[in-house]
């Protein structure tokens, strides 16, 4: 059995693998390029995994970080018994399998706290924040926000209807909208975007969510993402002409309803931003930081 198959047979097997390192969604974000794993065992069994996403520019190799996707990098199966010296051992059984190449740049799932056996062989790092928000208790959520969110969402609720919708084409355009916004291009195209939400689409792992006014006019759009263990917003946008009606922070509390009421998690991570505009709405709703490590090395240290 390849080692890839070994992955996709151990995914199946591992609830707690997070969504962006399952291998149908490696399948639909690495379209320019080509997706590997490499797998750390104990005793038979697999305990670590690093799925890497692998392209060429000017016929030289590296790796990077996909479209659509947080983190890579090394995970570990999570286990409370595990020794430090065991976990060291698996990061470098990982790192040592990685293909040779000139640039590794990835950002980690922020399980992983550990990155010093990546510093040992000429990593670097830098530390990111994600925001997550303990969603166990709605109440509780409703009163650690600001106030200015709880007036946003209350009045943009007069004024819009939020819908669940499947349509892509809608969805793309609002989210080149604000892009084009902040004069720049859409990061990605209609085809990339498309491919990568029918993929989750078709493994029930997204709602997108609409808010339009009386007239049908699109004000706002949001994707929400789960695994077992988070529920993610994941991508989202405003018509720029109505986005003073404030339905983009009415989206993101349909979308911590839906998280809790409908799929039962406790966990909402807001997937960044570092953005100082964005990141304020996020501590805003009373989430709080939680790092991670992007870590890089250059085709100049040894491997």
């Amino acid at each position: 059995m390849s080692t890839e198959d070994r992955y996709r047979q151990f995914a199946q097997q591992s609830p707690t693998l997070p969504l962006c390192f399952q291998p149908w969604y490696l399948d639909a974000v690495t379209g320019e390029g080509r997706w590997g794993v490499v797998l750390a065992e104990n005793n038979g069994a697999i305990r670590g995994v690093w799925p890497y996403f692998l392209k060429q520019k000017f016929g030289i190799a590296y790796i990077t970080m996909p479209h659509f996707t947080k983190w890579m990098g090394p995970w570990l199966v999570p286990d409370t018994a595990r020794r430090l010296n065991e976990e060291h051992r698996l990061i470098e059984e990982l790192r040592s399998q990685l293909p040779k190449v000139a640039l590794i740049q990835v950002n980690c799932h922020p399980d992983l706290r550990n990155w010093l056996p990546l510093y040992w062989k000429g990593f670097r790092q830098t530390t990111l924040y994600t925001y997550t928000l303990d969603i166990t208790d709605l109440g509780r959520v409703q009163h650690g926000m600001n106030r200015n969110i709880a007036r946003n969402i209350k009045k943009a609720a007069e004024i819009v209807q939020v819908s669940e919708e499947e349509s892509l084409e809608a969805f793309f355009e609002i989210n080149r909208l604000s892009f084009l916004r902040q004069h720049l291009e859409p990061a990605f195209s209609f085809t990339k975007m498309k491919t990568h939400l029918k993929a989750l689409q078709q493994h029930d792992a997204v709602r997108l969510f609409f808010a339009r006014d009386a007239q049908g006019r699109l004000h706002s759009a949001a994707a929400l993402t789960w695994d077992r263990e988070r529920a993610y917003y994941h991508l989202s946008g405003d018509d720029p002409a109505l986005r003073s009606s404030g339905t983009g922070i009415l989206l993101i509390w349909e979308a911590i309803k839906f998280a809790h009421e409908t799929l039962g998690l406790t966990i909402f991570d807001f997937e960044g931003s570092m953005m100082p505009s964005v990141e304020a709405v996020r501590r805003q709703f009373g989430a709080v930081q939680e790092p991670y490590f992007r870590v890089w090395r250059r085709h100049w240290l040894q491997f």
